[in-house]
């Protein structure tokens, strides 16, 4: 959606209003969608760095860095809240940004509904909420384990003629980030006040039901500049779940079902209270879709988990604490007279705000090697997808 901005007086600009991602499956800072093709998220200096520094051999490995932009919180006649940007000075003209799109469509009911303010309540969604009830239930949960998410959220979302449009399912926890994004904005910066955000490549763009795994990869969760009560709190997560056991922690997934035209979600607490065998069915069940186990895409992931296992131990002082790894393919399986017989799938690693290097701005620690949490984390899941294989 384009507006108007005129946060600062006599500057009257063409800005764009950021929408919620609603494939974010993962994570605690909100990601946000700018255009058709590109992300955003609120800029920390040391990923921004690594973004600027990245090594040529981790570049397809990671998603496009497209610079940085800024952003202003905005307040409509009617109360409801927005995160605004400014186009970049290369992007000055129309933007391709549906006017009602889905995700301004539920995030603008949900504040309709709550007031209005950034401090929405958060509910809980019965365990098996369809995303087409969004209307009756608003601000209802976003944090259960298990979520079923009808792609129809009509009648939230029906055509101009009253007729229900077939329309992608949604994740709620990018709503939950958004969420809580606006609500600390509101308590912490006056509303004009303008925040750096990185633009990167939207990797699930292409596909029409994106199935996205976020694995929390390595045995250190984090940073060089950790208080002592947050290393302790992390390394607790860490001894009690896989990430100990496997170098891997499911921290959201989304997978479409294709029996029931919905997906079906879980998020980071899920991943947390999973042993090493509930890992193993959870990465099955990340590769079915309601009918049946998805086996064309096991080759083409282990490859590319190869791939980027050599890349890692490569790369000699790099530690990539706390980053993840998306795996994503398309839950629309391609038609069978296609000439693309590959499966598509991607691999990239995200989040970087606590990665550390030799070289890299105000590092704590240097270190000699490659990253051998994250090569623990690839061979198991590597190994994972091969047992997998060989029983299907």
């Amino acid at each position: 959606m384009v507006v108007q901005d005129s946060v600062d007086a006599g500057d009257a600009r063409v800005g764009v209003a950021l929408e919620p991602f609603l494939h974010q499956v993962g994570g605690h800072l909100s990601v946000m969608t700018y255009d058709e093709h590109t992300v955003c998220k609120p800029l920390i200096s040391r990923e921004q760095r690594f973004y600027e520094s990245l090594p040529l051999a981790m570049k397809r490995f990671t998603p496009q860095y497209k610079g940085t932009i800024t952003v202003h919180l905005q307040k409509d006649s009617r109360g409801r809240l927005s995160l605004v940007a400014n186009p970049l000075k290369e992007n000055r003209g129309p933007l391709k940004v549906t006017e009602e799109s889905t995700a301004v469509a539920i995030w603008q009911t949900l504040q309709q509904t709550c007031g209005g303010g950034g401090g929405l309540p958060v509910a809980q969604w019965e365990h098996t909420q369809p995303a087409h009830a969004v209307k009756d239930s608003p601000a209802t949960a976003l944090l259960r384990s298990e979520l079923h998410l009808k792609a129809q959220v009509s009648p939230l979302l029906g055509d101009a003629d009253g007729s229900q449009a077939e329309k992608r399912g949604f994740n709620p926890w990018g709503l939950h980030c958004h969420q809580a994004h606006l609500s600390r904005l509101c308590a912490e910066y006056p509303e004009n006040q303008r925040h750096r955000f990185l633009l990167l490549e939207n990797i699930v763009s292409q596909y029409k039901h994106p199935c996205i795994l976020d694995l929390k990869m390595g045995t250190r969760q984090h940073g060089d500049d950790a208080s002592e009560e947050k290393k302790a709190r992390h390394a607790k997560k860490c001894a009690q779940s896989t990430s100990a056991r496997l170098g891997l922690r499911i921290c959201g997934m989304q997978v479409y079902q294709a029996d029931k035209k919905h997906f079906l979600c879980k998020d980071k607490y899920y991943g947390r209270k999973l042993s090493v065998e509930g890992f193993r069915q959870a990465l099955c069940q990340f590769l079915h879709d309601g009918t049946r186990l998805r086996t064309e895409l096991l080759e083409p992931m282990q490859h590319q988990l190869q791939a980027l296992l050599s890349v890692i131990r490569s790369q000699s002082s790099y530690r990539f604490y706390s980053s993840s790894l998306l795996i994503t393919y398309d839950g629309q399986e391609a038609a069978p007279s296609s000439s693309d017989t590959l499966a598509k799938v991607d691999v990239r690693m995200i989040d970087f705000a606590h990665t550390t290097y030799k070289g890299s701005w105000n590092e704590r620690a240097t270190y000699d090697g490659p990253d051998l949490g994250y090569i623990f984390g690839l061979e198991n899941l590597i190994q994972i997808l091969r047992d997998i294989q060989e029983g299907a």
